[in-house]
Parts: structure tokens; sequence; C-alpha cells
């Protein structure tokens, strides 16, 4: 059901990005290409009905995210920790934090005053 609605609200947004983009903020747009007053539906009508498409789909993008919102499964309460309750902590991973790399005894160890590399002349 989720899916089904979600597929509508892409479905009227992708509508209402053509709606848009065919009004003209001047009051062109598609209702200039009707020149003539006896066209099939005049400017005005034009004009009217793309303002009434435009906030249509905006409620009805509106709506549907909101029952949208309202259908999603809730999760378990046992799932989600409780805001201030400390974080479960697995007792199977040991514990790397206070661990430190240990070198292997076969390897000798350079002296700290020394220099690795010569100087340079």
């Amino acid at each position: 059901m989720i899916t089904l609605i979600t597929v509508l609200i892409v479905i009227a947004a992708i509508a209402l990005i053509l709606i848009v983009l065919v009004q003209n903020s001047k009051g062109g747009g598609l209702s200039s290409g009707f020149s003539s007053s006896n066209a099939i539906m005049g400017v005005r009508k034009t004009t009217d009905f793309l303002e009434k498409a435009t906030w249509g789909l905006a409620g009805f993008i509106m709506v549907m995210s909101i029952v949208c919102v309202m259908l999603k499964p809730k999760a378990s309460s046992a799932l989600q920790p409780e805001i201030g309750a400390p974080a479960p902590v697995n007792t199977n991973a040991p514990d790397l934090s206070t661990t430190l790399p240990t070198i292997p005894s076969n390897t000798p160890a350079a002296p700290a005053n020394e220099p690795t590399t010569p100087p340079a002349e």
C-alpha cells in the first residue's frame, strides 16, 4: 500500500513540475498560444485550469505524504532503546580500546637516540 502511495506521489510531482513549467509568471505560457477568442477553452479558462491544477496537485501530494506516514508500520519499543538509556553492550566482542600493539620478541628494537638514516652532506 505504501508503494502504491509513493508511486502516486511521484506521478503527481512530475505532473506538478510540468504544469508549473507550462505556466508563465506574466500570465502568458500555454494561454498565450490561444490568441483567438473562439478557442476551445479561452485564455482566461486555461489560466484558471492551470492554477487550479497546481493547487490541486500540491494538496494531493501533501495529503498523500501524511497518509503514507500514518500507514508506515511502527517499530516495536523493544528494539529501540529509550532516550537517555545506555546503549546495550555486546559481551561477545573483545574490548580492544585498552590493548596496545605488541612488538614481536624476535625483532630488534632501534635505539631512540641513534638516527636511522645517515646525515646529508
